[in-house]
């Protein structure tokens, strides 16, 4: 049993699969000392989790911790970087080990499959909350960020929207299902998003700019249109739909304002100049991960939802960390 937190690091926290040749020290000292490749820029990123905002306080902790990590590694996908070290900040009530230990295996399991390596943190009483801070590398200048977009560029999306919102719902006791299977289906869907790591690197020199859908594409593309000051023209019926999200939600519009508006589905948004949409479908043919467009940019601003020619008078938003 761990008394302190210098147990709790020792027992489940200094053992990794992962060693990496680029961390010189790792944890159990003031700091860890890493190092960056020749010709790379760092790219780090950090998110929080507290229990009753991102997560039920009863949840699984395997999946609470993949959600965790899931989410900062695809900020790291939007840039194209590849993942390298990550640290985490783990406030509990009590050192429950019983908690910790599931935690830790959901955790180690997708950091494993990343080639993750855990190199410092913290651990502190208090509400549960997670807090995690990943690095990774990306060529020098080639980063993807939310500017360079311009008028006349594509928008496109990754993967399905809408699945983490009709996840959430039933984990809400929202709305309830009979069928099991697809009940098991969304709720995975909403816990373990898969970063889109490969897909997001080959996106690098294709895309203008990018992003990672966390707190839904009516908000996340907003950012894209702000940074690079133009606005949008979103065709709603390209919106990709799951087979499962249209089971779970038959009504087609309803099904798509809530692809519009789910958080947490971490698919990339990215917008592609004309010359490059050619070449879009052999750039992500590795990635094993679909790409649909969704639409076009223009001069001016805002996102005008559109189908069959008319503007859509839809009143969505995205996730807002303090809306009341």
């Amino acid at each position: 049993m761990a008394r302190n937190e210098f147990d709790l690091i020792a027992r489940y926290f200094e053992h990794q699969n992962v060693n990496r040749r680029d961390v010189a020290l790792s944890i159990g000292d003031d700091c860890a000392l890493l190092e960056v490749p020749a010709g790379s820029q760092l790219a780090v990123s950090t998110d929080s989790l507290v229990a009753g905002t991102h997560f039920l306080a009863n949840a699984d902790p395997a999946l609470v911790a993949h959600k965790a990590l899931a989410s900062n590694l695809s900020d790291l996908a939007a840039m194209g970087a590849t993942p390298a070290w990550v640290s985490l900040a783990l406030t509990m009530p009590s050192p429950d080990e019983q908690w910790l230990k599931p935690f830790c295996q959901g955790f180690f399991a997708l950091a494993d499959y990343y080639n993750v390596q855990l190199v410092g943190g913290d651990t502190t009483k208090g509400p549960l909350s997670i807090t995690i801070t990943v690095h990774g590398f990306v060529p020098q200048g080639k980063a993807l960020t939310r500017g360079g977009a311009e008028a006349g560029d594509w928008v496109y999306v990754t993967g399905n929207l809408g699945d983490s919102a009709a996840g959430l719902a039933l984990l809400l006791g929202d709305k309830c299902l009979d069928d099991e299977k697809l009940k098991a289906t969304l709720l995975e869907r909403h816990y373990r998003a898969q970063p889109r790591i490969l897909a997001g690197q080959a996106l690098r020199g294709v895309a203008s700019a990018a992003l990672d859908i966390s707190d839904g594409l009516i908000s996340d593309l907003g950012h894209i249109l702000k940074r690079s000051g133009l606005g949008a023209d979103i065709e709603v019926d390209r919106i990709p739909l799951s087979p499962e999200l249209c089971q779970f939600e038959p009504n087609d519009t309803q099904a798509r304002q809530m692809a519009l508006s789910s958080g947490e589905e971490y698919e990339l948004c990215f917008t592609v100049p004309e010359q490059n949409r050619g070449a879009l479908d052999t750039t992500l043919a590795h990635s094993g991960v679909k790409a649909t467009c969704i639409g076009q940019l223009r001069s001016g601003s805002g996102i005008k939802l559109v189908r069959d020619g008319q503007e859509l008078d839809w009143h969505l938003h995205g996730y807002d960390h303090f809306a009341e």
